[in-house]
């Protein structure tokens, strides 16, 4: 009997669209519309996953869009990733257990976590709250960032990346990036372009993102 081993493009994904992205994941502010999922890969009616039916007003703070391409290694986009974020609220406080600053305020109409696939160019799109900064090592404070999840084709483990606000003065003492080369942060940074924040991630290459071991 023949025993045929794996092949590369077999170790992870493409993923099933069904019961991972779904409507609205990507809208961390108000959860409506497509934003997140690909309306193309989803049968009529298998699209009310995650919240669901959940009625939810408009979260408070100051709401940024934040847009992007993933790329391969031979800068090529990638049409089937799946791209997750997760971050503190505008007052800095995360919504977990995990996070016991009960002093600092809580808006229950906002999560801080939502995915998004990618389109069949590789771009994503997040419609979210811009942080608050978080306690960092020992008793500093980190700069205002968004931690992101990767995941796609060929990969064996989710990547895990950062996103900082390249106006943020506070960047220039964050913990965090002061471990991250000079000459590699600027992968960690979205730029201000048309109204909303571009962030492009780079599996590999000369422009290759910086990520981090978990």
């Amino acid at each position: 009997m023949t025993v045929f081993k794996q092949t590369p493009w077999q170790t992870v994904g493409p993923f099933f669209h069904y019961a991972l992205p779904w409507k609205g994941a990507a809208d961390l502010v108000a959860g409506e519309g497509d934003l997140g999922a690909r309306p193309d890969l989803i049968p009529e009616g298998h699209d009310l996953l995650g919240p669901g039916d959940v009625v939810r007003t408009a979260a408070q703070g100051e709401a940024v869009e934040i847009f992007g391409c993933v790329y391969d290694g031979d800068g090529q986009p990638i049409p089937d990733a799946m791209v997750e974020i997760w971050q503190a609220n505008p007052q800095g406080r995360y919504a977990s257990e995990a996070d016991p600053r009960e002093e600092l305020a809580l808006d229950p109409n906002f999560i801080g976590f939502g995915r998004s696939s990618t389109s069949v160019d590789g771009a994503f799109r997040f419609r979210t709250l811009k942080p608050g900064r978080v306690p960092g090592p020992g008793n500093t404070l980190q700069a205002p960032h968004i931690a992101v999840g990767l995941m796609g084709r060929g990969l064996l483990k989710r990547l895990v990346t950062r996103i900082y606000f390249a106006d943020e003065a506070a960047n220039a003492e964050d913990p965090i990036l002061a471990l991250v080369p000079q000459d590699r942060r600027d992968t960690l940074i979205a730029r201000y372009d048309g109204g909303a924040w571009r962030f492009d991630i780079h599996l590999q290459g000369e422009a290759e993102t910086v990520f981090f071991e978990i």
